[in-house]
């Protein structure tokens, strides 16, 4: 059931079930909270309580925040982790993983653990040799850049199937469709847009920053790198020692916990059974 939290400046939207630990899941731009149903599933029968927030501008929540940075989205999480009750496991895909990064380091009381899936929350430079050699890297630049200047919903659709590489799960097609319908509504591509153009800049600087364990995940085939697994290695070793390690998903795309959620759940528990406070 769809709950609501007001916050200055908007309303987010989010659900929440089971009993146990708290894991907040916060999904990426241009995607709603939908996408981690199968995770979500997984971890509730696991022994988790678990809340699965749409973004601000995303899903069931309000447009016409004043700004969409990482910085603003890790507010939000925060804010509603303080609403459940916390401290919460803090799940970032994408954009959001770096707004994870961010929570962690600010309010490292409210935030005990944090998974990043696929995260941007380095600065990002475009690898010009990779982009004449690797054709999927330079179809996922392609696409994302044309997403961020074109506001297109059918150029963000085509990114979708490229970033869920091979055979897609079951619900993609549903999933995509519902999407599309949310994503056409006034103003929620110029949200994409100004997501997509936003620096993880913010993020970035924070990583020495965390004291909490950190996982992050990476999916080999992840259209957004050339090198996928070198950047998840490149964040953990920006945390503070020991404090981060990093799983890749054989033939997984930038959505791992939407191709392969069994997978990513298993990943996310062992994580959280070695963590002593969990």
């Amino acid at each position: 059931m769809t709950e609501f939290l007001e916050i200055d400046g908007g309303r987010l939207a989010y659900d929440v079930s089971g009993q146990g630990r708290l894991i907040v899941l916060s999904h990426g731009m241009g995607d709603n909270r939908s996408v981690y149903r199968d995770v979500a599933e997984r971890l509730v029968a696991s022994g988790y309580r678990v809340a699965c927030a749409d973004l601000r501008g995303h899903g069931e929540s309000t447009v016409g925040w004043a700004s969409y940075t990482r910085t603003d989205t890790a507010g939000d999480l925060l804010a509603l982790i303080r609403h459940l009750g916390g401290p919460a496991v803090l799940v970032g895909h994408s954009f959001s993983g770096g707004s994870a990064t961010i929570a962690a380091a600010r309010e490292p009381e409210l935030v005990d653990a944090i998974v990043e899936i696929s995260p941007f929350t380095r600065a990002q430079k475009v690898d010009g040799k990779a982009l004449l050699s690797n054709a999927r890297y330079r179809k996922g630049m392609s696409l994302l850049m044309g997403t961020a200047l074109l506001r297109s919903v059918g150029v963000w659709k085509r990114y979708l199937a490229h970033a869920y590489p091979g055979t897609k799960p079951a619900g993609f097609a549903a999933h995509v469709a519902a999407l599309d319908i949310d994503l056409s509504r006034p103003g929620r591509m110029a949200v994409v847009a100004k997501m997509g153009m936003s620096a993880p800049t913010d993020a970035g600087a924070v990583l020495g920053d965390i004291r909490c364990p950190a996982l992050v995940i990476e999916g080999s085939l992840d259209p957004d790198w050339s090198d996928p697994a070198a950047e998840g290695a490149a964040i953990v070793a920006a945390m503070p020692t020991g404090l981060g390690r990093l799983e890749v998903v054989e033939g997984a795309g930038h959505y791992a916990h939407g191709q392969f959620p069994e997978r990513v759940a298993d990943i996310i528990g062992t994580f959280l059974a070695a963590d002593a406070r969990g």
